[in-house]
């Protein structure tokens, strides 16, 4: 029995409209990032205001949406990277 060798190599330019899917993975990502920050920016200053007014149920909510809001953001720009890595990474496996 012959074995036929299957390959994929990933082109953006392969379709027709790859250019605008790019578009709204580049827009997806910014409005991504704009949320987390504004979601850490509205964390940092509940906790803020919380300590300030000694509650502290409120500071510690306002610490964690700061900081998964800053976790966010990491993770969405490391996205990219990550795929990528992946996706090298499937194409040594043999």
């Amino acid at each position: 029995m012959t074995w036929i060798a299957v390959t994929a190599k990933p082109d953006l330019t392969g379709l027709p409209g790859s250019n605008v899917l790019q578009q709204l993975v580049n827009g997806a990502e910014a409005w991504a990032l704009a949320v987390a920050l504004i979601g850490t920016f509205v964390g940092a200053a509940l906790w803020a205001v919380a300590s300030h007014a000694h509650n502290p149920h409120y500071a510690a909510r306002g610490r964690m949406a700061a900081v998964i809001s800053a976790g966010a953001a990491l993770v969405i720009g490391s996205g990219p990277g990550l795929v990528n890595f992946f996706e090298h990474l499937g194409t040594t496996a043999k």
